[in-house]
């Protein structure tokens, strides 16, 4: 298959590496072709993706008209840019393209997830591929399991190129020896846990901070899936989703790894540190921090309780004390579980 992925940060990065492993021809874009440059010579994607040989196969371009000839879109940029991203180029997608959301959040106006947002500019449908997946450790090879979930379309299959276009297809495309790949039909329950656990990440991350332990991390995240469930069932999401690879499985690699931007965010948030100053020396995006507010605004809409939501959302809003609202978490009314 002619792959193009569409962003050069370290997940778009990995997953390109992924697909050429697999024997496809891939090609990378980036909005900024001083960045494409620094990558092509270096043979690495030194910002985002440091110590990392890059297969000399994998071609990039900041041209949004490369992406004309591609049997399967990967779309991988920030989710405050993934609008702006898909007209620029809706005019280069053929008809028949298929399309994979591999962004993680919640478009901060609407509360539309990534699947909403593709099918108000492109009038289709997407797939959506999520689950517990640091890009450190696909792009060396480690093996890891994700969850690919969509509706199983058929458009016209490329002359020559054997695609069906069926969720399998997909799943096929991206499947190797270090990168297992599960399908699912529960687009918001696998879009609606990649996104988030972030934010139950960043809280994790403060726990982390103010130094406190195990039981603490526990019951924050036990109580943090219980609210990413109750929104998904409001949602339409199932319910055994949430138990999956792109529910609990990524919730705990998220809340505990060295490799999270949203947990490390947290621990220096815990530390006393302002979210300003740690957001201005990041290269990379914590997408936790953007989407609190979202998630917190889509739960009302729907009349959904997310305290722990809601207290991040406080913390990284309007400057609350983690340990103020640690404490209002732990002081609220009892109640069953």
């Amino acid at each position: 298959m002619n792959c193009f992925v569409i962003g050069n940060g370290g997940w778009g990065t990995a997953l390109g590496m992924t697909l050429a492993g697999n024997g496809h021809n891939v090609t990378l874009w980036g909005p900024f072709e001083e960045e494409i440059q620094a990558i092509r010579s270096a043979g690495e994607n030194t910002v985002y993706l440091p110590g990392v040989q890059i297969p000399s196969s994998i071609q990039w371009t900041s041209d949004p008209a490369g992406a004309q000839d591609a049997d399967l879109i990967v779309v991988v940029v920030p989710s405050r840019f993934v609008r702006a991203t898909l007209e620029t180029f809706k005019p280069h997608l053929r008809e028949n393209v298929l399309i994979v959301s591999a962004t993680k959040g919640l478009d901060e106006q609407t509360h539309q997830r990534m699947s909403e947002v593709a099918t108000d500019v492109l009038g289709r449908d997407i797939a959506i591929l999520s689950g517990p997946s640091h890009a450190e450790e696909v792009a060396r090879g480690v093996p890891t399991a994700v969850t690919v979930a969509g509706k199983d379309f058929h458009p016209p299959s490329p002359e020559g190129s054997g695609v069906t276009g069926s969720l399998e297809q997909i799943q096929a495309a991206f499947s190797g020896k270090t990168f297992r790949v599960y399908t699912s039909d529960d687009v918001i329950g696998v879009e609606l846990g990649g996104t988030l656990k972030n934010i139950i990440a960043v809280a994790a991350g403060i726990l982390d901070g103010i130094g406190l332990g195990d039981n603490s991390k526990a019951a924050l995240m036990t109580r943090g899936l219980a609210e990413i469930s109750r929104l998904g069932g409001a949602l339409g999401a199932k319910p055994e989703t949430f138990s999956g690879l792109s529910g609990v499985g990524d919730l705990i690699v998220t809340c505990a790894s060295r490799h999270s931007r949203n947990r490390a965010v947290g621990e220096r948030l815990g530390k006393g540190e302002s979210l300003q100053e740690i957001m201005d020396g990041m290269k990379q995006v914590a997408e936790g921090i953007w989407n609190a507010k979202a998630a917190r605004d889509l739960a009302k809409e729907h009349g959904i309780d997310m305290p722990i939501t809601e207290e991040v959302c406080q913390i990284v809003e309007n400057g609350k004390d983690p340990r103020q609202a640690l404490q209002d978490l732990m002081s609220r009314d009892p109640r069953a579980e």
